[in-house]
């Protein structure tokens, strides 16, 4: 199993997303590479490829994570998860942008999107 990407998640009020999407955009050069309405990803360039998503829901009216881990093996990581009694809050369920993810709480309570596209 290998991490493919780790995406940090903002939640934001759905006043101001269109605020902070321009914020981000416009201060560090980021470029909004997704946009569903309910989550924006930007992202810069480089070989770094830093991104950041800001959400006002985690997607399938799920809370926001506040990290996002894309892996190559989805079923591998459910497999450690329960094999160690770590509880799955939601999924795995493939979702209709075309991503197979679960969520899971680290141990200090965040809440992570862990996924792979299918």
């Amino acid at each position: 199993m290998a991490v493919k990407r780790i995406v940090a998640n903002i939640a934001a009020d759905p006043q101001l997303i269109e605020t902070a999407k321009a914020f981000y955009r416009d201060m560090f050069d980021l470029d909004i590479a997704m946009d569903h309405g309910w989550i924006a990803t930007l992202t810069g360039s480089g070989a770094s490829m830093p991104q950041l998503s800001i959400a006002i829901e985690g997607g399938s009216g799920t809370a926001v994570p506040n990290v996002s881990i894309e892996v190559d093996n989805l079923d591998e990581v459910v497999k450690r998860l329960e094999q160690n009694g770590i509880s799955i809050e939601y999924g795995p369920v493939l979702e209709p942008w075309g991503v197979r993810r679960f969520y899971v709480r680290d141990p200090l309570g965040s809440l992570l999107n862990i996924l792979e596209h299918a």
